[in-house]
């Protein structure tokens, strides 16, 4: 599918998409979330900030059909858990880590497939002012449940699989229904950004500034940052968030703290970003940002995305707590994490009944030598 023509340039900037360049996206009405390949982030709530800016996107309406659109209820059905009876909002934020496209040049090994390598469930209580963010480690063992693919086949539930894996088995609504029946939370909204999008994005806001108590040097993310401040580009914030072997054990439990930090640093300097002072800056972070994106159909165009951003508007990213989902080492296989209870089931049931987190579920036996 050809872009769709905007605006031509005026004297506020505005770049023209009316020759198609940068490459159609193929019609979105024949893909599903299953074939989305992308990876990282943490980044999906970026496009509640973003949207908030609000005046004037309409000029930017032909960005719609960057962004790919999955209809939750119809690949899940009625199997799943009810709706808040308040106002408050959870969002699965899911990142896969195809190595296919444009993401083959970003370093990111040699590994077959596509998977979901980051996965954030975050929780907006009624009120909106506040926000709490949950990361599922990738290696976590979890009972995936029976799932529908995209031709309609079904796919017997499994115990013992992979966390990551379930992405690239069935498809990211079967992921939405792991998390749901996981957490007994249904998942208001879904957001996916892919590998090239992440850098393309952080790139289009001027770079996001991290400091680092520690040096760390990854030979495999590519990561080499002594003590102190640095303001990173899109493709070191990419290493930042994909180290592993430069912290802690190794693990990717290890690198879950590091993830938490440059979400808070990211949201922060797009939220501080002058977006309606600047037409042209704004029109290139929501290029950048549609074509890397996955939503629930409920999503899937900018009027919906800025409404939504801007009912979140009163979310102070400085304030938004971040958790590890409480896990423990799995007994059979060192390797490989199982929830921990009662931990896990007690930070579930908070979110679920708005009730405060207590901090004895915030605390995971398993760390990856991060603590």
């Amino acid at each position: 599918m050809s872009h769709v023509s905007t605006p031509q340039p005026t004297d506020s900037g505005m770049p023209s998409r009316g020759d198609g360049s940068g490459g159609g996206r193929g019609d979105k009405r024949g893909r599903t979330g299953g074939r989305r390949t992308g990876r990282k982030i943490l980044l999906g709530l970026a496009v509640l900030v973003v949207a908030a800016g609000g005046t004037g996107y309409w000029l930017y309406s032909g960005l719609d059909d960057n962004i790919e659109a999955i209809d939750l209820d119809k690949a899940i059905g009625d199997d799943r858990p009810a709706k808040l009876p308040t106002s408050g909002q959870n969002i699965l934020i899911l990142g896969s880590d195809s190595r296919a496209g444009a993401n083959a040049a970003l370093k990111t090994g040699n590994v077959s497939g596509a998977r979901s390598d980051t996965a954030l469930v975050v929780h907006i209580p009624e009120g909106r002012k506040k926000a709490v963010a949950i990361s599922i480690p990738r290696d976590t063992l979890v009972t995936r449940p029976e799932c529908t693919e995209a031709d309609g086949s079904k796919v017997a539930s499994a115990r013992r699989v992979m966390f990551n894996s379930v992405y690239s088995q069935v498809g990211s609504a079967c992921v939405v229904k792991t998390v749901e029946q996981i957490s007994g939370i249904r998942m208001d909204h879904y957001m996916e950004i892919d590998f090239a999008g992440f850098k393309d994005l952080v790139d289009a806001i001027g770079g996001v500034t991290v400091t680092v108590g520690k040096d760390i040097h990854d030979t495999s993310s590519g990561l080499d940052l002594p003590v102190g401040t640095h303001q990173l580009n899109g493709t070191q914030s990419l290493e930042f968030v994909r180290t592993r072997h430069g912290i802690g054990d190794g693990s990717d439990l290890g690198r879950i703290g590091l993830q938490q930090q440059f979400l808070t640093a990211l949201l922060s300097e797009i939220k501080k970003q002058d977006l309606l002072g600047s037409p042209a800056k704004t029109y290139k972070i929501a290029d950048s940002l549609t074509q890397a994106l996955t939503t629930d159909s409920d999503l899937a165009s900018l009027t919906a995305l800025a409404d939504f951003g801007r009912s979140m508007n009163g979310v102070d990213p400085s304030t938004m707590e971040t958790i590890m989902l409480p896990v423990s080492y799995d007994k059979t296989d060192p390797n490989r994490v199982v929830a921990a209870e009662p931990q896990a089931s007690t930070l579930w049931k908070a979110l679920r009944t708005g009730s405060a987190i207590p901090e004895s579920a915030k605390k995971s036996p398993a760390t990856g030598g991060s603590s």
